[in-house]
């Protein structure tokens, strides 16, 4: 079976640079008021599910889409194609041209009579036109899906992604160090969702597993010592799994696991972050990156534009698969993002989407990376390739 990203790779005790952010203990007490400002959190119809993937379900029952076209970015990861095909709809693709970038125009060249809705992604916290779709879409009496699983915190303009559309759906914890979850906004009423909460010994290993994690990275000697000591003999009395707790590392979709709704620890997990600052230091370390690297990579996006929250610094190279194996083995957990995979087109019916798959390698910039991290990164990054050599 070909999956079509190694999205979540598996832990190791080694990096010093995690792909997603790691949970601090006092986190877990909660206690902010920051989330009534700020979307989707700020909104009274949100609802949350385990994952982000089971929304998207539960959207084409809402909407009756099953039978139904709905337009879908050549570009994307899989698991959502995977949820739109098992809640029945029809989905067809249109171009992303260089850049992760979506012209409205072949948007509205793709429309069709029997098109019902438009799925839009927004790739890397990076906003698509959704303004201009939102108005194509209004034209013709089709629903706009907003995906932005990979765009929690940021907006356009100051208005908020996932805001424009009928829908919107988050993941969360591709931004904040919760165990699991997902939300669900729509423009009018609610989603009939699961009514069953993850395994709590499940949401508890998981957590633990997090703070043990940051630990090991920045803690000091005694807390170093403990959280290795903690792991060694977690995994050696480690139970079976649990049925009723999905590991977010998973990357095929199970409707028997629509059942789960978002745990409890991570709404308490939300309650205590600090948005604005996890914005501000993602935004500090996307830039930092980009100056240390830029002579090695042309920016996929020339500019940081306000009010963007990135969830990855995107690396262009022709050594992508090479660069991520010696990066992860240097302690760097680089992502391998949205590779050819089950439900992809066809090579060569969307040529630019071909090159992104084939040449983005994504690097953490979360907030829990210093600049001393960042700095080391882009040393290793260096290295290797030229290490590697020329193609």
């Amino acid at each position: 079976m070909t999956h079509t990203s190694s999205m979540v790779a598996a832990p190791s005790d080694e990096y010093w640079a995690t792909m997603l952010p790691l949970l601090r203990p006092r986190m877990l007490l909660g206690r902010g008021e920051a989330k009534k400002k700020w979307f989707p959190f700020s909104e009274p119809g949100v609802q949350y599910v385990h994952f982000a993937r089971n929304a998207i379900y539960f959207l084409v029952r809402h909407f009756a889409l099953a039978g139904a076209e709905v337009l879908v970015p050549a570009y994307f990861h899989g698991v959502e194609l995977e949820a739109l095909l098992a809640a029945g709809a029809v989905p067809r693709f249109f171009p992303v041209r260089s850049g992760m970038r979506v012209d409205p125009e072949d948007v509205r060249a793709c429309l069709r009579p029997e098109t019902r809705a438009v799925y839009l992604i927004h790739y890397l916290g990076f906003p698509g036109p959704v303004e201009a779709i939102q108005e194509m879409c209004c034209e013709r009496g089709v629903l706009l899906i907003e995906d932005c699983a990979l765009s929690l915190l940021s907006k356009i303009n100051g208005t908020p992604l996932g805001s424009f559309g009928d829908a919107a759906v988050f993941c969360l914890y591709k931004t904040l160090p919760t165990p699991d979850g997902g939300a669900i906004v729509l423009r009018q009423g609610q989603l009939k969702l699961g009514d069953t909460a993850p395994n709590s010994l499940g949401t508890a290993r998981e957590t633990i597993v997090s703070v043990l994690r940051r630990f090991q990275i920045d803690g000091n000697r005694l807390e170093r010592g403990f959280a290795h000591l903690a792991r060694t003999i977690g995994k050696a009395i480690a139970p079976p799994r649990e049925n009723a707790w999905v590991d977010v590392g998973t990357q095929r979709f199970n409707v028997a696991d629509t059942r789960f709704l978002m745990s409890p620890v991570s709404r308490t997990i939300i309650d205590a972050q600090d948005f604005e600052a996890i914005v501000e230091a993602r935004r500090r370390n996307y830039l930092h990156l980009q100056s240390l690297l830029r002579d090695l990579s042309a920016p996929l996006f020339p500019i940081l534009p306000e009010g963007v929250c990135p969830l990855f610094f995107p690396l262009v190279t022709n050594r992508k698969h090479e660069l991520c194996g010696r990066l992860q083995a240097s302690g760097v957990q680089a992502v391998l993002f949205w590779l050819h995979g089950d439900f992809s087109p066809p090579r060569g019916a969307f040529p630019e989407a071909d090159v992104l798959r084939d040449t983005v390698l994504e690097l953490p910039c979360h907030q829990d990376m210093t600049a001393q991290h960042i700095e080391r990164m882009a040393n290793s990054v260096r290295k290797i390739l030229q290490d590697l050599g020329p193609l």
